[in-house]
């Protein structure tokens, strides 16, 4: 009955579970260690590479290696290898497989019941896209679980502290950031707001680095054109991410590059780092200004924790600008497992609710004991984590698209007058979350109504059409004739899971039309033959 958790990184990621002292503990990888690259190689239609070896591999082979699949999930991306077509999701199926198989060996048991992790700040489409990929690696996925949420639950099972605590979870990953602030006390965990940017990561610091890495090796010999040299750019994206590393734990790093017989020293100090990829980094710190504030108007003044989550919150620069722009007192908490352990422990916590709910009040009791029999925990245990609650918010607003009455054009030609997108759920909405709101007909004789549903997409909500994505549509039809203005009603009803069902109605006649929000990119059947293809390919770490 062993469940797992499993940080699904952009450039590593990681798996746990909870051992039968009650402890979230890693289970490690083939080669022994506690992290896997989130890196895949294509050796052959039928055999992949995923982790170290398949990162080390890009240096001689980048056209047959996948990295940073993530910024990828729940986009219209293709990659071809050895003829074959693979998505986001089943490359990174690819990876998901190769942790639970390690994972499994790790532990002398089989992987099968799994929560995921995903950034807080991931919508909709992402979200759905990181669960297709579970089922297509052949796992049950319990639930999607933000980071912030399960670096917060490990933080909790290690912190004795009674009461209620407000913590800000800084979460700086390879890909990824966002800011959450998180109410917890004793067994209630809940989101009280957060905010982020899914493509600002390690990878943005990488890659400037890695840039002025090759400036300074062109500027001395421009020819042959190294940029032109797609294993000479690997060599040196390899090297950028070496020196940054050194360079949270020094003052100076130094690499040598070679290229056609030349080679040059690139020497950089932290303080060149810094000054390099200081727009990142205060990218980070407006997120946080945003999150910070939101949650003053929420009622949260102060913070009894901040919380460094992610590999690259080790950079001293991290600490320092939280201090100095905030007065804040970060400490890093397990930057590279809290995620994994918390997830863990969020799946126990889902497995034990999902057994105790189907159970009755006469026999929960019973229920109690066997479920920690096969746990290996006691029965006031079952009861604590069956008793745990935990609640999120939407990262983002959901609307409808409406056309504007107050444009000029819309009193003569209302088809050609603005649209802009209608809100009916605003960012940071604790869920579940029911929402109603009236619209009216455009045109006279109106018989039908498309409802357009739309996501945010930037990092503020906005009603242009362009700082929102599409991510569903219905038609309301059969609405009997009237003059244009005609109202109707549409309600919007979100989930905990993230699934949104909407329902639109003529208060007059009673006619209705109810859907669930599909997501698009991959059918039930695009993911059952996806994951009878994943399991035709051998995957080694």
């Amino acid at each position: 009955m062993t469940t797992y958790g499993i940080d699904l990184g952009t450039t590593y990621s990681c798996v746990a579970s909870v051992d039968d002292t009650g402890r979230a503990a890693i289970a490690k990888n083939a080669v022994g260690n506690d992290t896997t690259p989130s890196v895949v190689y294509f050796e052959s239609a039928r055999n992949v590479v995923v982790g170290e070896e398949a990162k080390n591999t890009a240096l001689l082979y980048p056209d047959l290696v996948v990295s940073l699949v993530k910024r990828q999930m729940g986009a219209s991306a293709d990659y071809e290898f050895h003829g074959r077509r693979h998505t986001p999701e089943s490359v990174s199926a690819l990876i998901l497989r190769e942790l639970a198989r390690a994972a499994g060996e790790h532990d002398r048991s089989t992987v099968e019941d799994v929560v995921i992790t995903v950034p807080a700040y991931f919508g909709i489409h992402e979200k759905e896209a990181t669960r297709r990929a579970g089922q297509i690696a052949g796992l049950n996925v319990l639930d999607i679980v933000p980071e912030p949420v399960a670096a917060a639950l490990h933080y909790q099972s290690l912190d004795s502290s009674a009461g209620v605590r407000h913590l800000l979870v800084y979460d700086l990953g390879g890909g990824t950031f966002d800011t959450t602030v998180i109410r917890v006390e004793d067994n209630d965990v809940r989101v009280v707001c957060t905010d982020g940017d899914h493509r600002l990561g390690g990878a943005d610091w990488d890659e400037k680095l890695a840039d002025l890495m090759l400036e300074r090796f062109t500027d001395l010999h421009p020819s042959p054109d190294p940029s032109a040299d797609e294993q000479f750019l690997q060599d040196v994206a390899a090297a950028a991410e070496q020196v940054k590393r050194s360079l949270s734990i020094r003052e100076h790093a130094r690499h040598n590059l070679r290229f056609g017989g030349e080679a040059v020293r690139v020497e950089l100090t932290r303080g060149d780092f810094e000054a390099l990829t200081s727009d990142l980094l205060e990218r980070t710190l407006t997120i946080t200004e945003r999150t910070v504030a939101m949650a003053r108007e929420r009622g949260v003044d102060s913070f009894d924790d901040v919380l460094l989550v992610g590999g690259m919150t080790r950079m001293p620069a991290v600490s320092r600008s939280l201090r100095e722009r905030f007065g804040f007192d970060p400490h890093l908490h397990e930057p590279d497992l809290a995620v994994a352990k918390g997830a863990a422990l969020f799946a126990m916590v889902r497995q034990v609710k999902n057994v105790m709910d189907v159970s009755g009040p006469t026999d929960r009791a019973r229920r109690a004991e066997e479920v920690g029999a096969a746990l290996g925990i006691t029965r006031a245990q079952v009861e604590q984590l069956a008793a745990k609650t935990v609640t999120s918010v939407s990262p983002r607003a959901f609307g409808v698209k409406a056309t504007d009455s107050t444009d000029p054009l819309f009193a003569t030609d209302p088809g050609r007058a603005r649209q802009y997108i209608s809100h009916l759920i605003e960012a940071n909405t604790p869920l579940p979350v029911t929402v109603e709101d009236g619209f009216a007909t455009v045109w006279p004789d109106q018989e039908q109504v498309e409802i357009d549903v739309w996501e945010q997409a930037g990092s503020v909500a906005s009603e242009e059409l362009e700082h929102n994505v599409r991510i569903g549509d219905a038609l309301l039809t059969g609405l009997p004739k009237g003059p244009a203005g005609t109202p109707f009603r549409i309600e919007f009803r979100l989930g905990e899971t993230g699934l949104l069902r909407v329902r639109g109605w003529d208060p007059g006649s009673g006619k209705e039309i109810r859907f669930d929000v599909q997501i698009g990119g991959m059918s039930h059947d695009d993911v059952r033959e996806a994951r009878e293809a994943v399991a035709m390919i051998r995957t080694s770490g």
